[in-house]
């Protein structure tokens, strides 16, 4: 799509739809990640495969920074382009939960530093399974990202995904429906009200949530700053920090395309050239458990600071 017309689309509709993004093979990869992680994770919902998992997981660092979805997210924020967080929402066949309706930029802790760049981010919903009525896809609320963000409530009254849902009416009959087909990608508005049912049916509703900033977007929350990888361009000093893109160590982590070349493919795509030690890794991984289960509202859980 030409890069006026979606930007002209998003601003005016909160939303664009991009057919074919992503080729076959790599969302089967996809795939297979998901199962991979979760018989990793037993314990956790596969609507809750959070970015603290993405720390260390040399395939998922391969997909969100694939070529063709930095190339869309350029055309919006510009070439400087690094990760803010990334997230599977995999709903699983007749017991998928619904995401209430809500904002994304009501949990985003965001700074513009450069007012000649957008704040971002770069919303990209990636199709890993397709994505219909029937099994729950994303619904929004065309337009609604002209108003305010609006406060949060918390919602454990009902099971849902994020436990949260926006404090003001929402008409749910101006709703459409996000149908999208694997490697297909639609692109929402920090602002716009979006949400998705509940998957009912007898197919698997999975997609992946990636979110683009440009470097000049400071990102205030501390325990957030773990998930920053810048992917093109160059980084701004004494904005954010970046870490190391993970290394592929086999019998560990999922084999994929390219995994026997990408501890040397890395270096010459990351900014960062120290690598974590093996203790540092280990630290990591417990970090990123700890702070997963805050995420999946754990009661005993701490959040990290």
């Amino acid at each position: 799509m030409e890069q006026r017309i979606l930007r002209e689309e998003l601003d005016r509709e909160g939303y664009i739809i991009v057919r074919n993004v992503v080729d076959k093979k790599l969302i089967e990869e996809a795939s297979k990640h998901i199962e991979w992680l979760l018989k990793r994770n037993p314990g956790i919902r596969p609507e809750q495969l959070h970015h603290p998992l993405i720390w260390l997981d040399p395939f998922w660092v391969r997909l969100i920074s694939d070529n063709r979805l930095l190339d869309v997210a350029e055309q919006l924020i510009g070439p400087n382009i690094c990760l803010f967080s990334s997230h599977y929402i995999c709903k699983p066949a007749r017991t998928g939960l619904p995401v209430l309706w809500h904002q994304d930029g009501s949990y985003f802790p965001l700074e513009q530093t450069d007012p000649s760049v957008p704040l971002g981010p770069v919303n990209i919903w990636l199709a890993v399974d397709p994505s219909v009525p029937e099994n729950g896809c994303l619904r929004v609320i065309p337009g609604s990202h002209k108003i305010a963000l609006q406060k949060l409530n918390e919602r454990k009254d009902v099971e849902n995904v994020l436990n949260t849902e926006i404090a003001c009416e929402v008409d749910d009959s101006k709703a459409v429906d996000i149908i999208l087909q694997p490697g297909d990608i639609s692109i929402h508005h920090a602002n716009i009200i979006h949400g998705s049912k509940a998957n009912n049916s007898d197919m698997r509703r999975c997609g992946l949530t990636i979110r683009y900033i440009p470097t000049t977007t400071r990102l205030k929350d501390a325990t957030l700053n773990n998930n920053l990888f810048l992917l093109r361009g160059k980084p701004v000093t004494g904005v954010n920090v970046y870490r190391p893109w993970p290394r592929f160590i086999k019998g560990k982590h999922l084999e994929f395309a390219g995994s026997s070349d990408w501890n040397e493919y890395k270096k010459s795509r990351q900014f960062v050239t120290t690598e974590f030690t093996e203790d540092e890794e280990r630290e990591i991984e417990n970090l990123g458990q700890a702070e997963l289960k805050v995420m999946c509202g754990d009661p005993a859980a701490k959040k990290i600071n």
